[in-house]
C-alpha cells in the first residue's frame, strides 16, 4: 500500500520515525521546536518530543553545529537544521575541519553519526542571499557524504538511512521541492545511499538530473517523445558523495548522449565533476559531445523575471538535448 504526501510531509515522517525509533536522535537549530520550522518541517515534533530532543537554539550556526559534533562523538545521533543553506556558510570550520575529519583524525575510533539538512535552490524572489546551493563544495570535502534527492519516495528513504548511518551527511532539500507530492510506502521503508535512480528509461540521450532539476529534465523528456520522438533517459544520482558511477555509466553506455543539468552555478559545480568523470570512464560509449545545463555564474536577482534566467528550465534542456545529438 501507498500514499500520497508532499517532500515536506515526507521530511517529517522520517524524522517522527527515526526519533521514536532511536532515543539517541535529538534535532537542534533555530526555531525548529515551537514554530517547527519556517517550512514547517520539524513541526509536531517538539510538542511529542519536547526540549531534550527537539532543541532551539540561538542565532548560530558555528555554536549549535559545534554542539551537534560533541553530541555525535559522545553517543547522540544529533540532526542539524540550517534554515536556509547560504548560512551554512557559518559553520564552515565546524563541517570542514571537525566533523569530516574527525572519524579518520582519531583513526576510525570515534564515530560521528550527523546529519546537517538544509533548504537549497532559486524561487520565490529570495534573493542572492537565500538562494544557493553548495552541493559541489561538500563533494569536494573528504569524510563528508551528500544526498540530494528529488521525490517524497526518496527523500523519506535516503534521509532516514542518512539518520542511521555512522559518518557525517549533508542532507540538501530544494525548498521549491516541498509541495511536490509523490507516492510513499505505508510500511517503513529504508533506501541505500549512494545509489542513483533511473527516472525515466529512455534509448537516445542520457539526462543526468540533480534535485529539482530532475523534475525539469522529466517535463523535457516528455515533451521530447511526444513531439519529436526523442526518448531521453534521466538519471537521479540522488546521493553525490558518494556517487552512483556504474549506473550512470550504464544508461551512457545505452544511449551514446549525455546531457547534465543542475541548478547551481555552472562553474566548478557539481555538473563538471559529473560530465569529467563520465567522460573519462566513458568516453568510448559517446557518440557526441556532451553537454552541461547550469545556473549562471551571478549572484541571484531578487526580480522574479530576472530570476528565472538565472535557473535551467524545460526549454533549455530540450536546447541541450539538440545539441548533444547534433
Amino acid at each position: 500500500m501507498t500514499k500520497r504526501i508532499t517532500v515536506k510531509q515526507a521530511i517529517n515522517e522520517a524524522l517522527f520515525e527515526e526519533m521514536e525509533r532511536d532515543e539517541r536522535v535529538i534535532i537542534v537549530g533555530c526555531d525548529v521546536g515551537r514554530r517547527g520550522n519556517p517550512f514547517r518541517v520539524t513541526w509536531g515534533l517538539w510538542q511529542k518530543y519536547g526540549d531534550n530532543r527537539v532543541i532551539d537554539t540561538p542565532l548560530s550556526e558555528e555554536g549549535f553545529t559545534g554542539m551537534a559534533l560533541g553530541a555525535a562523538a559522545t553517543g547522540m545521533r544529533p540532526i542539524v537544521e540550517i534554515l536556509y543553506t547560504d548560512w551554512i556558510t557559518l559553520a564552515m570550520d565546524q563541517i570542514v575541519n571537525q566533523i569530516a575529519k574527525s572519524r579518520y583524525m582519531f583513526g576510525g575510533k570515534l564515530r560521528v553519526p550527523l546529519v546537517i539538512r538544509a533548504p537549497v535552490g532559486v524561487g520565490g524572489g529570495a534573493a542572492a542571499q537565500h538562494s544557493q546551493s553548495f552541493e559541489s563544495w561538500f563533494c569536494h570535502v573528504p569524510g563528508l557524504k551528500v544526498v540530494m534527492p528529488s521525490t517524497p519516495y526518496d527523500v523519506k528513504g535516503l534521509l532516514k538511512a542518512a539518520i542511521r548511518d555512522d559518518n557525517p551527511v549533508i542532507f540538501l532539500e530544494h525548498k521549491r521541492s516541498y509541495e511536490i507530492e509523490g507516492e510513499v510506502p505505508e510500511e517503513e521503508y529504508v533506501l541505500p545511499l549512494g545509489v542513483a535512480d533511473v527516472k525515466r528509461e529512455g534509448k537516445d540521450v542520457t539526462i543526468v538530473a540533480v534535485s529539482l532539476t530532475v523534475h525539469h529534465a522529466l517535463t523535457a523528456a516528455e515533451r521530447l517523445a511526444r513531439e519529436e520522438g526523442i526518448e531521453c533517459e534521466v538519471v537521479d544520482p540522488r546521493t553525490l558523495a558518494p556517487m552512483d558511477w556504474n549506473t550512470l555509466l550504464a544508461s551512457l553506455k545505452k544511449t551514446n548522449h549525455l546531457v547534465v543539468v543542475h541548478e547551481a552555478s555552472r562553474t566548478c559545480g557539481i555538473g563538471a565533476e559529473l560530465l569529467a568523470e563520465l567522460v573519462e570512464r566513458g568516453f568510448d560509449y559517446l557518440d557526441g559531445r556532451p553537454i552541461r545545463v547550469a545556473g549562471l555564474d551571478v549572484p541571484v536577482p531578487y526580480n522574479r523575471g530576472l530570476e528565472r534566467l538565472v535557473v535551467p528550465d524545460p526549454q533549455r534542456i530540450i536546447d541541450a538535448v539538440h545539441r548533444a545529438l547534433d
